[in-house]
């Protein structure tokens, strides 16, 4: 595969743990260096804009040296590449071996798509706990390529907008280092393994349905030794089946709420997902369902130097290359706000706020809502009427704002808006389908690497 080749299929994949767009070249592109360095390395695309679209950039000698001379000024010094491929310019940063690594403005690294700087304590605790080869990024013995399902892959590119099947499935998985030169990795087993338990005997999902608070009598349980997403979406089908819901009626629209809220379990079992230590011997992922929580167990507990009050404030990621996947594919919001979006959906629903255990493993509990009347009724009105009215008044101020930041910047995301907006994304979902189906709005292109239009 050429040098443009590579690069047009890292433009059609999108940014990334290992991906960068820059629409031209500022010297802040330091930070990104840094980032690469102080994670698994990387490439920064000069001359493409964050919807995918190739604006161009040229390479001169002049501008080579600027480029490289950012490098050196790091320190420790970085070792970068800049080369012209095609249009665009493609500076290549490896993975350092002094980190961490710093530029003048500070400390940063890779989180998902997203360079962040680091504060102190981050800094402390990311060095401090990780060393060697990530068991995720080492190559699984006696599995070959063959090993791979052709139509997970496949399914996995479709749903992450990644191009179509002229995309070769060799190229897609080096450019996302699931497959290196000694092999493929123990994340593409895990992803995309045909039998992935067959090489990986700690692959494993178990769900529990108990029918008591005490976890004696089992009334329902499936256990899933799949893929990695195929256990995502059937732990969340465990638990919609089993978690009781109720109708709430939101201006002439119902919608169904669980005792638990969609939006922490979702969170939970994502992050529990791809945190979890794979390379613990003889141990499965449980979800529980008792008849007053929901209790997830994670193998593998805190990484070294890092305690429960450091949630939602500190981010560290046991499993990069997993993390990066799971963004791709929307199912985990952004970096370091899944602890923090579990407890604002908790707090909604007037629910205590999770309750987290972790030594050996990391045990996660969320309180399911009792049986009964949740909401209080407002004075001179019944209950449904004083909650459609407030709803529709909450419903009508989100639309407004919805598309107002449209307008502002047409390829904004989901996710960004429900940051913006103070909603979840569920909530921006569902007021961004009232919207096309008013005839307000409408969506031209992918999802990613589209934008919206306003009328």
């Amino acid at each position: 595969m050429t040098e443009s080749s590579k690069v047009d299929l890292l433009i059609k994949e999108g940014e990334g743990f290992t991906v960068e767009f820059k629409e031209r070249f500022t010297s802040r592109i330091s930070e990104d260096m840094v980032a690469f360095a102080n994670s698994r390395g990387g490439t920064i695309l000069l001359g493409v804009r964050d919807d995918h679209v190739v604006v161009g950039e040229k390479l001169s000698n002049a501008l080579k040296a600027q480029i490289i001379s950012l490098g050196r000024n790091c320190t420790p010094s970085i070792s970068v590449s800049a080369k012209q491929a095609g249009a665009v310019i493609a500076v290549s940063v490896p993975e350092g071996t002094e980190k961490p690594y710093s530029c003048s403005a500070g400390y940063f690294r890779r989180l998902d798509a997203v360079t962040q700087k680091m504060s102190n304590h981050e800094l402390r605790l990311m060095f401090h706990t990780f060393g060697g080869v990530p068991f995720e990024e080492r190559i699984c013995a006696h599995a070959g390529i063959g090993a791979l399902s052709k139509e997970k892959i496949r399914a996995f590119m479709k749903s992450a907008g990644i191009g179509g099947r002229n995309i070769p499935i060799d190229g897609f998985l080096k450019s996302l280092r699931l497959v290196q030169k000694d092999g493929i990795t123990n994340a593409a087993v895990l992803l995309f393994g045909k039998e992935p338990w067959r090489f990986l005997h700690n692959c494993e999902l178990i769900c529990v349905r108990f029918s008591d608070s005490v976890g004696v009598d089992i009334f329902d349980r499936v256990d899933c030794r799949d893929g990695l997403i195929t256990q995502f979406d059937t732990a969340m089908f465990f638990l919609k089946k089993h978690l009781n819901h109720r109708s709430i009626i939101q201006g002439t629209y119902r919608r169904e709420a669980y005792d638990v809220p969609e939006e922490a379990f979702r969170e939970a079992i994502a992050n529990a997902v791809i945190h979890r230590d794979y390379s613990v011997q003889g141990t499965s992922l449980m979800v529980k369902v008792f008849d007053d929580r929901l209790e997830i167990i994670n193998p593998g507990g805190l990484p070294d130097g890092l305690n429960s009050k450091d949630f939602g404030s500190v981010s560290i990621r046991r499993n990069e290359l997993l993390c990066d996947m799971f963004h791709r594919l929307d199912l985990v919001e952004r970096a370091g706000t899944g602890i923090k979006r579990m407890r604002d959906a908790m707090k909604i629903e007037n629910l205590p706020p999770p309750s987290i255990n972790a030594d050996a493993f990391f045990i996660l509990q969320l309180q399911r809502l009792k049986p009964g009347p949740s909401s209080v009724a407002i004075p001179g009105e019944s209950r449904e009427e004083g909650s459609e009215k407030s709803s529709e008044k909450g419903s009508e101020k989100s639309s407004e704002k919805i598309l107002e930041l449209m307008k502002q910047k047409p390829i904004i995301s989901i996710a960004e808006m429900a940051e913006q907006i103070g909603k979840t994304t569920r909530a921006v979902e569902k007021q961004i389908a009232l919207l096309k189906e008013k005839g307000k709005i409408r969506r031209v292109g992918p999802d990613r690497g589209g934008q919206w239009e306003v009328f």
